[in-house]
């Protein structure tokens, strides 16, 4: 069987598995081995643990459970609460200004815990029904809080971002700077079309009348929400000043945000230890187990001259870049309907990143372009986490009207992923001014 017939073997075998059901961690290590042993023989097999464990013992791979221990911190106190009292006491005279507030509050949330699912559950349970009470629709209202949970995989220190530059051995330092122009003017984006949809639905003088509060209210909270902003900021200086490595500083950051969650919050009670421990370890053994077999799957594919004959034939393709860019946005797109962001990306980005270079793209752009369309994902079915996250939140909302009010933030991603076409710039010019040439 040729390697191109094969791929296309490989790409039903596994869809079908996925699409069972079966942990994409799981599904991957049984195409991968299933695979190899048909081909390669049972003589292969005893080299497959090295190769699966070989994934993992990167440094960088420790960035991973300090960031999501770092969002579990955060995502377990009352900071998200916090953060979103303090941005709706700034701007409720603001039209609009309550939809504002969540998006605000869900990117400087999405910066401190890096997980989309925590930003919309810990912004959510406020903004929400803040926002249905002072006479916003419901979709306005969950729509808002969805699309903004999608800015924790883009905005720095992302998760996301991790796993990309450990499968493509890029620098992640540089990739959290690419990020953090396009994420904020994603958010931009997304709080113009909220002023947009206020005005027009004529939102604007409900929230102006709705409520006042005294310079003493507005300045009483922010000494809770301060330290982890500082926090943040100082993460980002060691990280972008060379002054850590992003394992170092995720290590560190963790550290001090659970200080501070103890000091500011009394998180120091061992059940609510236990419970943020717990679950950083679920999350983390989840994305470490994919990230292993997605090594052996890689593995699997190259040694079937499956990844190399598909660059191949990508590349002697006689179609503009663009055009080429244009299809494996939509591949992109399509894959992160069904599949998980770290998945897609594990799966992707070492095929496609060859192309993409060859092609003439820069491969930190292209992370960027990547994650947003892995953006869209979140917040369209069949998957849609972000959807189900917010119907958990308030169940008396339909998905379809969850889905109806976040269609618009999925237009904004595609206006911004034509804008960063346009202008690369936007992703590229922080790497190259803060850390120099590729």
């Amino acid at each position: 069987m040729d390697p191109l017939s094969l791929a296309a073997l490989v790409g039903i075998v596994t869809t079908l598995i996925l699409f069972s059901g079966i942990p994409v961690g799981i599904g991957l290590l049984m195409v991968g081995v299933g695979f190899i042993w048909i081909f390669d023989g049972a003589s292969a097999l005893p080299l497959l643990p090295e190769i699966l464990f070989s994934k993992l013992e990167s440094f960088e791979v420790l960035a991973i459970p300090m960031f999501i221990l770092m969002g579990a911190v955060v995502a377990s106190s009352r900071a998200g609460g916090d953060l979103y009292s303090v941005l709706d006491r700034w701007l409720t005279r603001v039209p609009g200004g309550l939809v504002i507030s969540n998006l605000g509050a869900c990117a400087i949330f999405s910066a401190l815990s890096g997980s989309s699912p925590a930003t919309c559950a810990a912004i959510g349970k406020m903004g929400i029904p803040a926002m249905r009470e002072r006479g916003f629709p419901s979709s306005v209202a969950a729509g808002s809080i969805a699309a903004g949970g999608t800015l924790g995989i883009l905005i720095p220190p992302s998760v996301t971002m991790i796993v990309y530059g450990i499968s493509t051995d890029t620098s992640i330092g540089r990739l959290f700077l690419a990020g953090l122009l396009p994420g904020l003017m994603l958010t931009a984006l997304f709080m113009a079309w909220s002023l947009f949809s206020t005005w027009r639905q004529g939102n604007a003088s409900v929230a102006l009348a709705s409520v006042t509060y005294s310079w003493k209210e507005k300045f009483e909270i922010l000494p809770r929400v301060l330290p982890f902003i500082v926090i943040i900021c100082a993460v980002l200086f060691a990280l972008y000043g060379g002054v850590a490595t992003p394992s170092e500083t995720a290590g560190v950051g963790a550290l001090f945000c659970l200080i501070v969650a103890m000091i500011i919050y009394r998180m120091w009670q061992p059940g609510k230890l236990w419970n943020i421990m717990r679950d950083t370890t679920k999350e983390s053994v989840m994305i470490l187990l994919i990230i292993g077999a997605a090594g052996l799957f890689s593995y699997m594919l190259s040694s079937l001259f499956i990844t190399q004959s598909i660059a191949q034939w990508i590349s002697a393709l006689d179609v503009n870049r663009w055009v080429l860019m244009g299809f494996i946005n939509v591949f992109l797109l399509i894959s992160g309907f069904f599949l998980p962001p770290v998945a897609v990306i594990l799966m992707s980005a070492p095929i496609l990143l060859p192309v993409i270079v060859n092609a003439g793209f820069d491969p930190y752009w292209f992370a960027v372009i990547l994650t947003i369309n892995m953006e869209i994902g979140l917040i369209t079915p069949p998957v849609g986490l972000n959807l189900y996250v917010i119907n958990g939140i308030a169940p008396d909302i339909r998905l379809q009207t969850i889905l109806k009010g976040a269609m618009p933030y999925v237009l904004c991603m595609v206006v911004a992923i034509v804008i960063l076409c346009f202008f690369p710039q936007i992703a590229t010019w922080l790497p190259e001014t803060v850390i120099g040439g590729r």
